[in-house]
């Protein structure tokens, strides 16, 4: 049974720490996948979302495979990959080679069909697939990709898909979710920004958060009217993926 570490912070907040052996596990082969949230044939009543963050998939997918051509629709699909070159093509024309530090989103709006393939014929692919619910419903379909590796190499926390303007993310239809990432140095730190939901994911290496719950690869902390809270990576630096949104609609 999965052992959730929950921290009342105070009356109405709370931190919840679920750990990267405790999420759902899909190995099919040529893909191994870890969900964060109930998703496929993985389902649990008290773990469907964390405000209007629906899916967080940690994707390996071997090469010369990928995920065929399937349909989506109403929801906001945002790709991070880590390791490797991910190819996507969908019915609207689009045709894409994500790789580190490309911030990709598609916009399923009234319907689309889209298919992700390892690039490489040899080696596997890592990548983090996240969902969030549109704030409008039927929206034309539509595609962004965006190069962010020099906003990061400055460290701290960048903006990587945005429904509030920001200038260095790619957009999202959805005023009140941002996505946040970093790829901290050893011993750097930046704060959590402050929101109704915060979810804290490390994509990479180990951090510390309020200096005191240690996250390793994998981890993830559940943020709920927390306020902003300091996080610092490890000796071996971290990669940061963080999710701030409002409340499901």
């Amino acid at each position: 049974m999965p052992v959730w570490e929950v921290i009342e912070v105070m009356a109405t907040s709370e931190m919840d720490i679920r750990r990267s052996a405790d999420r759902f596990h899909t190995k099919a082969g040529w893909l191994d996948s870890k969900h964060s949230f109930s998703f496929g044939g993985h389902y649990s009543p008290t773990n469907t979302n964390h405000g209007q963050l629906l899916v967080l998939n940690d994707d390996r997918v071997a090469g010369g495979t990928g995920f065929d051509t399937h349909p989506h629709r109403d929801m906001e699909i945002v790709t991070w990959v880590l390791d490797g070159e991910l190819e996507h093509k969908d019915s609207e024309g689009n045709r894409g080679v994500i790789y580190p530090g490309l911030a990709q989103r598609m916009s399923a709006g009234r319907g689309i069909w889209h298919s992700e393939k390892n690039w490489s014929d040899t080696d596997e692919v890592h990548f983090i697939q996240m969902w969030v619910l549109p704030d409008t419903e039927s929206i034309d379909p539509g595609y962004q990709q965006l190069d962010i590796n020099d906003q990061l190499a400055g460290g701290g926390l960048v903006p990587i898909a945005s429904g509030q303007g920001h200038d260095a993310a790619i957009s999202i239809q959805q005023r009140d979710a941002v996505l946040w990432g970093g790829r901290l140095g050893p011993g750097e730190n930046v704060m959590v920004p402050d929101a109704q939901y915060g979810h804290l994911f490390v994509a990479r290496g180990s951090a510390a958060l309020e200096s005191e719950k240690t996250l390793d690869t994998g981890d993830a902390v559940r943020l709920t009217g927390t306020g902003s809270l300091a996080v610092t990576a490890g000796e071996k630096g971290a990669e940061l993926l963080i999710w701030t949104t409002g409340a499901m609609q």
